[in-house]
């Protein structure tokens, strides 16, 4: 009896373990990093009609928040991909720098049906010395009314140059 409590303990220990390392484990820190940001210039929804369902555009707020409470960070570059994969705008002409704990929005106008549902943002920064990582985050949305259609999309690290 004595050894199967002793097993089902360890057992427990060896699963929550990794769990509670996690936990430990210091945020990451980088001198800057390409983010990828899906963006949806619309929503396909609803039952097929006429070969295709319905549409919704919808607006779409970037929200760039630097999480480090001592460092600015600098936003080098924000463009704008259409479904295709074809750059449709620079939405910053030269580099922001973003103070500690402080935010830079761009917006997407709702009737901007350029990008499609498969638009995306890159979004390229650094930082003076290793800063806490941004985070990066589109809210979408439609307001209509007593009608409110909202979602968000978050922004994750990808590699430019292989």
């Amino acid at each position: 009896m004595k050894t199967s409590r002793t097993f089902r303990f360890l057992s427990l220990v060896a699963v929550l373990l990794p769990s509670f390392a996690a936990f430990a484990e210091e945020p990451a820190l980088s001198r800057g990093q390409a983010l990828y940001l899906p963006i949806y210039s619309h929503v396909w929804h609803g039952d097929i009609q006429d070969r295709y369902p319905l549409k919704s555009q919808v607006s779409a707020l970037v929200s760039i928040r630097n999480t480090d409470a001592q460092l600015p960070i600098r936003i080098l570059s924000a463009r704008y991909y259409d479904t295709a994969g074809k750059m449709l705008k620079e939405y910053l002409p030269s580099p922001k720098t973003i103070p500690p704990m402080a935010t830079h929005e761009l917006y997407v106008e709702k009737k901007e049906a350029a990008g499609g549902s498969g638009a995306n943002f890159i979004i390229q920064w650094d930082a003076g010395a290793p800063a806490n990582l941004p985070v990066v985050e589109a809210v979408h949305a439609d307001i209509q009314g007593h009608r409110t259609f909202a979602f968000v999309t978050t922004a994750r690290p990808v590699r430019l140059e292989h």
